[in-house]
């Protein structure tokens, strides 16, 4: 599987990070977008422009690149730039800080603001300024602000906390009303948990394909009633100039100079501090009495002294969902990755020491360190080849960029690609006609150029478009509307969805005849076997998980879901053929349960339901904005 793949199968871990890293930055690393810049930014440095409030190329810079080192730390120094390109990252954070931007104006506008108070209020139980539960004092508050890279002093970090205190203002202004009720808390509980325990005989309709075929005369009629699943969309044909950063990256010496140079400037990149593992007991305090907790928890860390299971006593006691369930195993962490009390405990403990009661904002943790990693940093020979091939692509790439910027006004007509090419050693090329969410010949996966293609008209020129390999301009050359095409050119596609549907009907009509019989059965398994047929088991599972041979079926869930114990289902057609269900078991939730896990899951309930009406109501409040995307200084940013 490459990197590319490995960060798609994770595209929601990439958008929530995403997301988390432009609210950091603009929380705690983003001076600039306080106003606080001492001149306007010429026009070249703005990336957008929101109701006349400018986000810069350096904010853009800021945070392109802390998502780049977060990417690095997640998959590993591999992941480069064209990999974010070709994800469309680029494109995301600006989104993401245009979005932030115009939250920001509709606060404005509803007459939100945020008070000297409100933000030393704030300042004083951020944990990072706290230490055994106090504010750490104005001194050491503005040296751990210092320490900071790049260091803030209050006045900025101050301003951006009002700003972030502002935006949370506004978010709950817009959607405290929103509420969820008891009952519907309890019915997603239930419908989450309630589990089942299923015999299941899948009829796959593949199985029924041998001896199958298609006449002229059946595909043909299949074609006539089914002519829809055929058409063809808009398609594009596209003469463009490619910039092409791998190629010039093949042309760039990087001295060894450089490399030592980059090496040292980046020497945190390279570095990976002392590391704990350990594991815990949490027993929470919030909204309990603190003396019967704390009562408990000396119980519990008596038994784990005595030689007690440590990972038995958490799953049975530790109220922290996260670990719980892996014997309280918080594997390895760095400093500040725990709060103050927690952290001071685990990094001078001995390997296989269990803590005193440790209290912090949660509750009482008993803490049993398991594992300590010494600070290391790799060495400039260890890291030569990674660090010299990652300046040559940054060089291929600002080549491009400036490339692209220098031929940018040269290219004002189809006749220019040419032009340009030949004064620079380069050639244009013509892509076959393509879709819009098609890979483009010659560029491959290009959705801005795809993008473009599909809104520019006849004779017009693009400006630099960035592709998976640097930048491209294009003029559209042929345009193809969506069409039925001609049955001679689907035919092999058409007999392949008649033998299909073939294959399906009689799985389906093989399901029918055994379905009578099986519901008589004393033994179900035995009764499926005897029709030839194959009856498997499941533990017991819940809604939404895969069955045997059948996948997740919505339509078999709601049937396995809806059988008393003991009973057998009518046929269930499904897209790969037909189900029938016997259900041996059902584990339902009890009042208990419900009730226990009502507060959280109503939390969650509601951050959706706040998350999507917010996500509503700022489209609609940027319909009536002014918003401006400069592309053009977008491309020459990274």
């Amino acid at each position: 599987m490459t990197m590319l793949d490995r960060m798609r199968r994770h595209r929601n871990w990439l958008k929530w990070s995403l997301a988390l890293v432009v609210l950091t930055f603009i929380a705690f690393y983003i001076p600039d977008l306080l106003g606080t810049k001492s001149a306007a930014p010429g026009q070249r440095d703005v990336v957008a422009e929101v109701e006349g409030q400018r986000i810069t190329a350096a904010e853009f810079r800021r945070v392109y690149f802390a998502q780049l080192q977060m990417y690095r730390g997640a998959y590993g120094g591999s992941v480069n730039e064209q990999l974010l390109r070709q994800l469309g990252i680029d494109r995301q954070i600006l989104q993401q800080l245009v979005d932030e931007q115009a939250s920001l104006a509709e606060a404005r506008r509803l007459g939100l603001d945020a008070t000297d108070a409100e933000v030393a209020e704030r300042i004083v139980t951020l944990p990072a300024f706290q230490e055994n539960g106090q504010f750490v004092g104005e001194q050491r508050y503005k040296q751990i602000l210092g320490m900071q890279n790049p260091p803030l002093t209050h006045t900025e970090f101050e301003e951006s906390l009002r700003r972030t205190l502002v935006l949370e203002k506004f978010r709950t202004a817009v959607t405290n009303w929103i509420t969820v009720n008891d009952a519907e808390v309890d019915a997603e509980y239930r419908r989450r948990n309630e589990k089942v325990k299923l015999d299941v005989v899948a009829l796959v309709a593949d199985a029924f394909r041998e001896g199958l075929t298609a006449s002229d005369d059946e595909v043909a009629k299949y074609f006539e009633g089914h002519k829809d699943e055929f058409r063809v969309g808009d398609k594009r044909k596209i003469k463009f100039l490619a910039l092409d950063a791998q190629k010039l990256r093949e042309r760039v010496i990087v001295p060894p100079q450089d490399v030592e140079r980059f090496y040292n400037q980046n020497l945190e990149q390279y570095s990976t501090p002392e590391q704990v593992r350990a594991s815990h007991i949490l027993l929470k305090t919030e909204g309990k009495d603190e003396n019967a907790v704390k009562a408990q928890a000396e119980t519990v860390l008596a038994e784990a002294r005595k030689g007690a299971d440590f990972a038995e006593l958490a799953k049975k006691y530790s109220e922290d969902d996260a670990s719980k369930a892996k014997g309280g195993d918080l594997d390895f962490f760095s400093r500040g990755r725990m709060v103050p009390e927690f952290e001071q405990v685990a990094f001078t403990a001995e390997p296989g020491t269990i803590s005193d009661l440790v209290k912090s904002q949660y509750g009482f943790h008993i803490i049993k360190v398991v594992e300590k990693r010494e600070a290391t940093v790799r060495s400039l020979d260890e890291v030569r080849a990674q660090i010299t091939d990652q300046v040559k692509w940054e060089r291929a790439q600002q080549q491009a960029s400036d490339l692209a910027t220098r031929l940018g006004p040269e290219i004002g007509s189809p006749a220019d690609l040419d032009k340009a090419a030949q004064q620079n050693g380069l050639t244009t090329q013509e892509s076959g006609f393509f879709l819009r969410d098609e890979p483009i010949a010659g560029l491959g996966p290009s959705p801005e150029v795809a993008a473009e293609a599909f809104t520019m008209q006849k004779d017009q020129v693009s400006g630099a478009l960035r592709t998976a390999q640097g930048y491209a301009f294009i003029t559209v050359t042929g345009r193809q509307d969506s069409l039925v095409p001609k049955l001679d050119e689907v035919k092999d596609k058409v007999r392949e969805a008649v033998v299909r549907e073939k294959a399906a009907t009689a799985a389906r009509a093989k399901a029918a005849s055994l379905s009578a019989s099986l519901k008589g059965a004393k033994d179900f398994a035995a009764a499926a076997k005897a029709a030839g047929a194959e009856s498997k088991a499941t533990e017991l599972i819940a809604r939404g998980s895969p069955l045997p041979n059948v996948g997740a079926s919505a339509a078999a869930d709601a049937v396995a879901f809806s059988l008393p114990v003991g009973a057998v289902s009518d046929p269930v057609v499904t897209e790969t053929g037909a189900v029938i269900i016997r259900v041996i078991e059902r584990q339902d939730v009890t009042p208990a349960q419900t009730t226990a896990g009502r507060a959280t899951l109503r939390e969650e309930m509601l951050s959706d339901e706040r998350g999507r009406f917010f996500s509503s109501y700022m489209t609609k409040a940027k319909s009536r904005m002014k918003i401006a995307i400069h592309r053009d200084a977008l491309q020459g940013t990274i």
